[in-house]
Formats: C-alpha cells, sequence, structure tokens
C-alpha cells in the first residue's frame, strides 16, 4: 500500500508541479526575453521532454489509483465521494492531455519544423489553454485528495 501511495503521490506532483512551473515561471520567463522564432523551439523542446514523464504519470495514477481503490476502499462503492470527484477529474485530465499530445502539440513540432510560426503560434496558445485547465484540473484535485476525507 506505501509504494501506491508514494508512486501516486509522486506522479500526481510530477505532472501538477510541472505545469504549474511551465505556466507560472516558464511561460512569463520565455515571452519577456524570446522573439518568437527563438521562443517557439524553447517550449517544443521542454514539451518533448516533459511530457515523456507526463505519459509516464498518466500510466502510474490511474494503475495506483485502481489499486488503492481495491485494496484500500475495497472498490468504488465504498470509497468516498471525494475518491469518485478525483476519479472523474483524473480521467478527464488524461482525456485533455492525450488530446493535447496528439493534436496541438503535434502541430507545433510541425510548424516549426515548416518555420510557419504564426500557425506554430497559434498550436501554442491552444496548448497554453489546455495546461492551464488542466493545471486549474489538477490543483483542485490536490485540494479533494487531501480534505476530502474530512468532509
Amino acid at each position: 500500500m506505501a509504494y501506491a501511495i508514494t508512486l501516486h503521490l509522486l506522479a500526481a506532483t510530477i505532472w501538477v508541479g510541472g505545469m504549474f512551473f511551465a505556466y507560472v515561471a516558464l511561460r512569463p520567463a520565455a515571452a519577456q526575453l524570446l522573439d518568437p522564432p527563438q521562443r517557439l523551439p524553447l517550449w517544443a523542446k521542454t514539451f518533448q521532454r516533459f511530457f515523456v514523464w507526463v505519459w509516464a504519470c498518466v500510466i502510474i495514477l490511474p494503475a495506483t489509483g485502481y489499486w488503492m481503490v481495491l485494496f484500500i476502499f475495497d472498490g468504488f462503492g465504498h470509497a468516498g465521494i471525494y475518491i469518485h470527484i478525483m476519479h472523474l477529474l483524473g480521467i478527464v485530465m488524461i482525456a485533455i492531455f492525450i488530446f493535447l499530445y496528439f493534436k496541438p502539440y503535434q502541430g507545433l513540432k510541425r510548424e516549426i519544423d515548416n518555420k510557419d510560426f504564426p500557425q506554430a503560434a497559434k498550436n501554442l496558445n491552444v496548448i497554453r489553454g489546455l495546461i492551464a485547465i488542466n493545471l486549474t484540473l489538477g490543483l483542485v484535485t490536490i485540494v479533494i485528495a487531501s480534505l476530502g476525507r474530512y468532509f
């Protein structure tokens, strides 16, 4: 049980923390210091490295979450409503990430390779919006995970 909880918490921290860093720290710094032809490849390379970790989190979080539901709570029927809400939010976050990865992120890379920076910037704006949504959902999920059993 300790391994599942630890892996679950580490995966959530990596994913949500990475989004927080990208959105709150890297994004404003890159916008202030770099022109779009430099900024867009920076984002593509940053996402390339970060998304490897997110894919791992997308596998680890549901695997450990379902394991805990089955072996700690004896199934969803015995789990509190906060577990069901975390489950729903996790599914939504994973769906958003999968869409983000296969649609605007692939477009961003393709348009950078083609030196179509205006279209690459449009893809980056879509990614930015989806990350803002997922960051918000991730932070809400952390609050629910932390406080849920007390309500």
